[in-house]
Parts: structure tokens; C-alpha cells; sequence
């Protein structure tokens, strides 16, 4: 079996087990409902819900500037280990003024992003968070979020918001 596909197989076998996990944990209490693993999504001015989330599981074996083609950008360092495709791709249909991506996570995560204007990565936006701030331009951006240890993968939730 290919690398690449026994590693998708070991994130998607670890997000079924948190899923499963979860829904015994919260069977029968007044839950919101989940947000999608390894979403894509299309977003304009003024979305909702805001913060808008997605899910997966961090981590892979490439190394992050490789994927970044650099160590470093304006917005942090191209660390950590990711797959070779990106986790979730966002299309922005406007340009924001200001726009989030923040990753939550019980572990140490990296991010990058690639698309109009460029590469920005981070590994250290609020403690172990990474994070992306700023103005951005419409288009297609392709995200990776990763793990520092090669093949170890950390369930994770992408936010994006609006909201300062």
C-alpha cells in the first residue's frame, strides 16, 4: 500500500475513533453540531456562522518548507511535518479587510497557507496555536496544518472568522 494512502488511512481511522468517542461522551446532551472533517469551504463578506470551523488531524511526513518552498515568511516559520495535499482548501469569493484562521489544538500544530499573493506560515499565534491575520485577496487558498513529530497526527479545529 502507497505511503501516502496508509497515512490518510491512519488519520482517517484516528478521526472515526475521536467521532466515536465524542458521541458517547455527549449521547443525549444539547450539543451544537459538529463541524466537518477535512472541509473545504466557500466563504464572502459576512458568512455565517462566524467563526466558520472545520476538523482534521494534524501531521504527515513532508517536511512544512517543503511545502512552503522557504523557511520562513512574514507571519512565522515553515516548521513541522504535513501530508503532500492540503488539508482543506477555503475559496474567498471577496476580498476581507480582515480575515482569521486560527487552529485549535490539544497538541503543538503548524499552519500554512498558500494561495493569491503567496505563502504564509506559523506555528506560535496564541501559545502552542498557530494562526494567520490580515487582509486577503479573493481566490483559492490551499491549508496545511501540521504536527513536529514526522507521522504523529493531532485531532485539530480550523476557525475562521470576521471578528477582531
Amino acid at each position: 500500500m502507497p505511503k501516502r494512502a496508509l497515512n490518510k488511512g491512519i488519520r482517517l481511522s484516528l478521526v472515526v475513533f475521536t467521532l466515536f468517542v465524542t458521541s458517547i461522551t455527549h449521547a443525549g446532551a444539547d450539543v451544537p453540531p459538529t463541524p466537518p472533517i477535512f472541509g473545504d469551504a466557500t466563504i464572502g463578506k459576512n458568512f455565517s456562522p462566524d467563526p466558520f470551523t472545520v476538523r482534521g488531524m494534524s501531521g504527515g511526513s513532508v517536511l512544512g518548507n517543503q511545502v512552503g518552498k522557504r523557511t520562513e515568511t512574514a507571519t512565522g516559520p515553515c516548521t513541522g511535518f504535513v501530508d503532500e495535499t492540503p488539508d482543506h482548501k477555503l475559496e474567498l469569493t471577496n476580498k476581507f479587510d480582515y480575515l482569521k484562521l486560527q487552529v485549535q489544538s490539544p497538541e503543538d500544530t503548524t499552519l500554512i497557507v498558500k494561495g493569491p499573493g503567496g505563502t504564509w506560515c506559523n506555528d506560535e499565534f496564541d501559545g502552542k496555536n498557530p494562526g494567520i491575520v490580515g487582509e486577503w485577496l479573493p481566490g483559492t487558498y490551499q491549508i496545511w496544518v501540521g504536527s513536529y513529530v514526522k507521522g504523529k497526527y493531532f485531532p485539530y479545529t480550523l476557525q475562521i472568522t470576521e471578528v477582531k
